[in-house]
């Protein structure tokens, strides 16, 4: 029998392991929530959209140049739609060349990419290449402003309007913190704006007559000052205050913040690195499925393969707090056989991912080649070529 001492002991221990575990898990999940100071933020999850911050995230402001998310977004969605392409020229027009505010000095009449001007936006937030845009685009400013409005309300940005593409100051052109960060989220779905947003310093070589290049320098001072942070957008002017839409990534999760009508440049940049290291120091992104990869193999019948690869349509990550990766469960809804002819995309099911008995999120599943139904050549040929080998 065990010793009344040692049974004290034990319990001791016991007990210093169990203040020990509570005390590690406090400090790393139990993050408390970051005291910012601009009057409106929010923190989001990139993948999800899952809201992880808030503070009068619905209240309608000016946000200056973070305006330029959307005239980046609907370009983006222009250029995949085959509607443009990045290597097209654009001629400036006066109305570009005149545009007041932060500028690359184009010329009128100067022919540059929309590559270029895209990267002028977004590193040097040039209002004269969202013009030039906006034309080249939307065919006049005013169509491509209803452009950003039909994606604004597609989005479910329910509480914006835009008058136009760049942020000047106008009292019908407002957006909310919330909203902003739901254009953000489609925005950093294309990782051509990170080549850019990215960039320090450039030039822009004009094309219009002899001078000097404009030089392109980043107004995101974040960069390369905080561990992940690749994006998004800053704005001011003396209505909107200092704003700044920002992500970051770590691992497989990326997160948006957005602080608006922030008193000093200073605040907005403090204010979302509390934000960022309130959602990195308590979440994780677990990857249930990523794009394109092989999940399954469904049989296929009456086909000219016997099977074919079942793959998920798109990435899947689930939002999870720290400490708690393990409770996602994941199952396949999939037919038992799958009749030919079967086409590329074709979607035959589902991945579906779990927490607690809980859907948390899924991704469709689709075939990853075509498969023609068989002939009766094909089958005879089959039959035969069975028989030999037999």
């Amino acid at each position: 029998m065990m010793s009344q001492a040692f049974k004290n002991r034990w319990r001791q221990i016991a007990l210093f392991s169990l203040i020990f575990f509570i005390g590690v898990n406090f400090t790393v999940y139990a993050q408390p929530f970051p005291e910012i100071k601009s009057p409106s933020a929010i923190l989001i999850d990139a993948g999800t959209g899952t809201v992880l911050y808030e503070k009068n995230p619905h209240e309608k402001l000016e946000p200056a140049s973070i305006t330029k998310i959307m005239t980046l977004l609907v370009a983006f969605e222009a250029i995949e739609q085959g509607k443009v392409k990045l290597d097209d020229k654009v001629k400036i027009s006066e109305r570009a060349w005149k545009t007041g505010g932060s500028q690359v000095f184009l010329g009128p009449g100067e022919e540059q990419t929309l590559e270029t001007l895209m990267k002028c936006i977004t590193i040097a937030s040039a209002n004269d290449a969202s013009v030039a845009v906006a034309e080249y685009i939307g065919g006049s400013v005013d169509g491509f402003v209803k452009m950003m409005n039909e994606k604004a309300k597609a989005l479910g940005m329910n509480n914006t309007n835009f008058t136009n593409p760049h942020g000047l100051s106008d009292p019908n052109h407002y957006t909310t913190a919330y909203d902003i960060a739901l254009m953000s989220k489609e925005l950093v779905k294309y990782p051509k704006f990170f080549e850019w947003s990215t960039v320090w310093i450039d030039y822009l070589e004009h094309t219009d007559k002899e001078r000097e290049a404009t030089m392109l320098a980043n107004t995101n001072k974040l960069l390369g000052k905080y561990e992940g942070l690749d994006g998004l957008k800053t704005g001011f002017h003396a209505k909107a205050g200092y704003c700044f839409a920002g992500t970051a990534k770590r691992g497989d999760l990326r997160l948006i913040s957005v602080v608006l009508k922030s008193s000093n440049s200073t605040e907005r940049f403090e204010d979302t690195k509390k934000l960022l290291d309130y959602g990195f120091g308590r979440y994780n992104s677990v990857q249930v499925a990523k794009k394109n990869s092989v999940l399954a193999k469904l049989p296929v019948e009456k086909g000219v393969k016997k099977e074919v690869d079942v793959i998920a349509s798109d990435d899947l990550n689930i939002l999870v707090e720290k400490g708690k990766e393990g409770t996602i469960k994941t199952k396949l809804e999939l037919p038992d056989r799958i009749y030919a002819p079967v086409v590329i995309g074709q979607k035959v099911g589902k991945l579906i991912a779990e927490q607690d008995g809980k859907i948390v999120g899924e991704v469709e599943l689709t075939i990853s080649e075509e498969v023609d139904k068989a002939g009766l050549f094909y089958i005879f040929r089959k039959l035969l070529g069975g028989w030999l080998y037999f």
